[in-house]
């Protein structure tokens, strides 16, 4: 038997993160992947799965302990004949299982915009909040901590009516029952427009805004009220933000992908046995990677008065999960083929339905796409995903009629939404994009140009 030392895994953009659950403890016998501990940043909370299987001999962590990527959390007596494999990612916010799981991968679909997944930034503290002026970690009990996220009530916001302050189950159920009955507002509902973006705040009074009506529904008929999942009320606030500040436009265009998509049918043939199937959107994203290079202000961000362009291409795409809609992000989408972003794309949308998605699965994207292409409709206007500058959504492609100069011919057309930021881009650059992308699509060997 060998002793090793389990460390917290690449837990993403966060320095530090606070142990806020103990899940095992000395003397208990762990399978490899099995969850360790749950931590909590000021974005999410994470479970710590573990590299190997063992016993547990010590703990070296306890409750609030502040812990970082490579920190050791616990000592395991490992298995016999078990070499030391690197730390698996830290597993996704913790979130209830979906219901129900897609039987194959297929192209993940999007049913709004691809903001939805990414966090909110630091919002405004109410003045009902206790503990966030302090930086301080709410007092809690584990039990109470699961309850507040299943529920989507900030712990933050919570006063507590236990001893020394310390949050019960019923003040996060009293406090929830207060915010729907509109007696408290979250962090996400005061959240303000930081200054020099133009707004004057999120608050609709401050924009000079009707109030939101109240209406009594049930007394037009039968009702059924069901509470918003935590992925939902975060895209909202989300959608929101990006929505008010970011001064969007959208090109709708029509591209020719009748060779392309004999190809893609082919190409799936050839590939039969593999077990990967090639989606359209695997070669929408090496064509877009390829009309990002062409047009980098695409592939950029605003950073105050200055534009940051980067040097890297890593492409979002929306997946539709039971939960809500999530973001997976491909990395380094230049240096892949269309048949390993198949892969990797229905490994990622796997793992979003399944709801294990880390934070560093979801960061990071230069770039994004939205597709309904599974689904059905014509055009539609996606909201940019910040600090993005643009995000493309396709939709279904069609059979049609196209005029080739002696006669009307089918053609199997894609239509595109491309929404930029007006700021950072201008129509006539927008108008180039969408003919340069139409154009590789049409004849996909541009993409070697």
């Amino acid at each position: 038997m060998a002793l090793i030392d389990i460390k917290v895994p690449d837990i993403g953009d966060f320095d530090e993160v606070t142990v806020i659950e103990i899940l095992v403890k000395p003397g208990d016998t762990v399978k490899a992947d099995q969850s360790l501990l749950t931590v909590e940043s000021d974005k999410a909370s994470m479970e710590i799965p573990s590299s190997h299987g063992g016993v547990v001999k010590e703990l070296r962590v306890k409750l609030d302990d502040k812990v970082k990527q490579g920190s050791v959390v616990l000592v395991l007596e490992a298995e016999a004949d078990v070499s030391a494999a690197p730390a698996p990612s830290a597993a996704s916010p913790a979130q209830p299982p979906p219901v129900a799981q897609a039987a194959a991968v297929a192209a993940p679909v999007a049913v709004a915009s691809a903001a939805a997944a990414t966090v909110p930034p630091a919002l405004e503290v109410p003045a009902h909040e206790p503990t966030a002026v302090s930086g301080q970690l709410p007092h809690a009990s584990p039990s109470v901590r699961k309850s507040a996220r299943e529920i989507g009530v900030p712990l933050a916001e919570v006063k507590g009516s236990g001893p020394k302050g310390r949050i019960t189950l019923d003040d996060v159920q009293s406090f929830a029952k207060s915010v729907m009955a509109g007696d408290v507002r979250t962090q996400a509902q005061t959240a303000k427009v930081p200054a020099g973006s133009g707004g004057s705040g999120g608050d609709g009074a401050a924009l000079g805004l009707l109030p939101w009506p109240k209406v009594d529904f049930a007394k037009f008929g039968p009702i059924e009220r069901k509470e918003m999942s935590r992925i939902k009320k975060i895209s909202g606030a989300n959608l929101l933000r990006n929505a008010i500040m970011i001064p969007a436009v959208t090109n709708h265009d029509d591209a020719d992908i009748t060779d392309l998509e004999a190809f893609r049918v082919s190409t799936n043939k050839e590939n039969e046995k593999s077990g990967v199937k090639v989606t359209m959107l695997a070669f929408l994203i090496k064509a877009c990677v390829a009309t990002l290079k062409k047009y980098p202000e695409f592939n950029s961000s605003l950073d105050g008065d200055a534009i940051v362009y980067k040097n890297y291409w890593h492409i979002g795409f929306a997946a539709d999960t039971p939960n809500g809609l999530m973001v997976p992000v491909i990395r380094d989408a230049d240096q892949k083929g269309v048949l390993q972003l198949s892969q990797e794309m229905g490994e990622l949308a796997k793992k979003a339905r399944d709801g294990k998605l880390s934070s560093a699965e979801m960061s990071g994207a230069t770039f994004t796409i939205s597709s309904l292409g599974g689904i059905g409709g014509k055009y539609f206007l996606p909201i940019i995903n910040a600090p993005e500058v643009a995000i493309m959504g396709v939709s279904k492609s069609t059979m049609e009629p196209v005029w080739d100069g002696k006669q009307f011919v089918p053609r199997l057309m894609l239509p595109m939404s491309l929404t930029w930021d007006h700021r950072v881009i201008d129509g006539a650059a927008a108008a180039r994009f969408n003919a340069y992308l139409g154009q590789i699509l049409g004849d996909f060997r541009r993409v070697l140009l």
